[in-house]
């Protein structure tokens, strides 16, 4: 039986193979499989669907959004332009400009890329 790699985010044991990445099912963190030991791989968002996500992607909202300190929110359908990836520990992977709104951190799981 082949030895899997721990989790270079956590290092636990517990990881297993998906397709062409090895995930962490403690941590939830994902690595190709091509990455070498040691070697630290980007950052790695996923839209709603599950499609990877790149600095400069435009995305969809697809949920209204409340905004704090605004009357109004982020209407679905909203796009997105030139997105920012960027490290959150509270799960707000994107930086963005809305129209309408400004400057905003969003979590993945409320966009998709057009």
């Amino acid at each position: 039986m082949e030895q899997l790699p721990n989790c270079p985010k956590c290092g636990s044991q517990y990881t297993y193979e998906d397709g062409e990445l090895y995930v962490c099912p403690e941590c939830g963190y994902e690595w190709s499989k091509e990455t070498q030991a040691g070697e630290e791989e980007g950052l790695i968002v996923k839209d709603a669907n599950g499609n990877i996500l790149q600095d400069g992607d435009t995305v969809t909202v697809i949920k209204d959004l409340k905004v704090k300190g605004s009357s109004d929110g982020i209407k679905v359908g909203t796009k997105i332009k030139g997105i920012r990836l960027v490290e959150g520990n509270d799960g707000h992977n994107i930086d963005c400009k809305v129209p309408g709104v400004g400057a905003i951190k969003l979590k993945q799981e409320f966009v998709k890329k057009a």
